[in-house]
């Protein structure tokens, strides 16, 4: 998609002087941390690489803000503001997301009988260097076969079984539905019955592109547009049990989890960053595009249910990525764990202003 970037002043920014990006600046470090220690972030083809940005990060970790007023000001003495043009003239849009709280057992039982899986032995990943002649080039895994390399079983396939007795269970829920809406969301803290929680994060998928299942409801006449969202959707599956797997395996996309760390509950998951997601601060982008770390103002005069009936005016990072999230003004806003959270991600369908922040330091490379 073609987009353009049109240089703008914080005070062309409609609503920043009332944000607090304060609670950036600890996500700034985690980030900085990831980029020195570990490895850099893959620069996304806008081209603002992992490295620019720590630049920046460690200049934001020798201050303290004291109030948002000192926060705003590094920002805007560190950064250029971009407001990214679409080039078909269409606005930005935003969707949610959020860490489910599933309830689950150790063992498999008449109630708990939906497994969540680990990684399989025989998926491999599939780039240039052993992708076989004619597999779909927007496959990124595969099945390893004495044969060869083929397509992964689909989630109708898994779900009948084709997994089953392989020693991947991580645990099990009462409801499929559950482990579906986990899928959907890459993650999930693992509730048991003596109350110890475990998180499991995305470790990889069985390759298959994604399909909203709400999509399909619309078009074959269950469920108005106007009404889609992640209740709207389970009310449905409530409703017509008898029609679940049908719905539920037009998503052929299957995920695969492993265990994460469960300190630090106040935060979110680790998500594809590799540091906790911040709630209501953390995005979603298109990692092809955008480098992870970047900073963005999010505007949405009518996404008001996240912030106390007023319009959405954030500044936040993006931190992860997901197979819908396509496109240079296209982002998931993380809303945080548990019910509520849930509740605030399943009505989030918005268009919304996209601002990127590039650092001063680089920014006449893109005027």
């Amino acid at each position: 998609m073609e987009f353009s970037l049109l240089p703008i002043s914080f005070r062309e920014l409609e609503g920043w002087e009332d944000d607090d990006p304060s609670s950036l600046f600890p996500v700034m470090a985690r980030c900085l941390a990831h980029i020195r220690d570990v490895k850099p972030y893959r620069t996304g083809s806008l081209g603002v690489t992992a490295e620019e940005l720590a630049a920046t990060f460690e200049a934001a970790a020798t201050l303290a803000p004291r109030s948002p007023a000192d926060a705003r000001a590094f920002f805007e003495s560190a950064f250029q503001p971009f407001r990214i043009v679409r080039g078909d003239g269409a606005d930005g849009f935003v969707t949610a997301f959020y860490e489910p709280e599933v309830a689950v057992s150790a063992e498999v039982s008449d109630e708990f009988r939906f497994p969540f899986y680990r990684r399989p032995d025989d998926l491999i990943d599939i780039d240039d260097s052993n992708r076989p002649e004619g597999f779909d080039p927007t496959y990124a895994f595969g099945r390893q076969t004495k044969e060869g390399v083929g397509y992964y079983p689909r989630r109708e396939a898994i779900d009948k079984g084709y997994l089953a007795g392989k020693g991947l269970e991580i645990a099990w829920a009462k409801s499929k539905v559950d482990v579906f809406f986990a899928h959907v969301q890459g993650a999930a803290r693992l509730v048991y019955p003596d109350g110890r929680i475990q998180r499991i994060t995305y470790a990889a998928k069985a390759g298959h592109p994604f399909t909203g299942i709400g999509r399909y409801l619309v078009d074959i006449g269950e469920i108005p547009l106007a009404d889609v969202s992640m209740q709207s959707i389970r009310a449905w599956l409530a409703a017509n049990p008898e029609r679940g797997d049908q719905v539920l395996w037009q998503n052929r996309s299957y995920i695969f989890f492993r265990e994460a760390p469960v300190e630090g509950l106040e935060l979110g998951p680790v998500a594809a960053a590799k540091v906790p997601l911040e709630a209501m601060r953390s995005l979603a982008v298109d990692r092809l595009i955008h480098t992870f770390s970047s900073p963005f103002f999010i505007r949405s005069e009518t996404l008001t249910h996240l912030t106390d009936e007023k319009p959405f005016a954030r500044l936040m990072m993006a931190l992860d990525t997901g197979t819908a999230i396509t496109g240079p003004a296209r982002g998931d806003i993380f809303t945080g764990s548990g019910f509520e959270a849930g509740q605030l991600a399943g009505n989030a369908r918005n268009d919304a202003d996209f601002t990127i922040l590039i650092p001063k330091s680089v920014a006449r490379r893109f005027l």
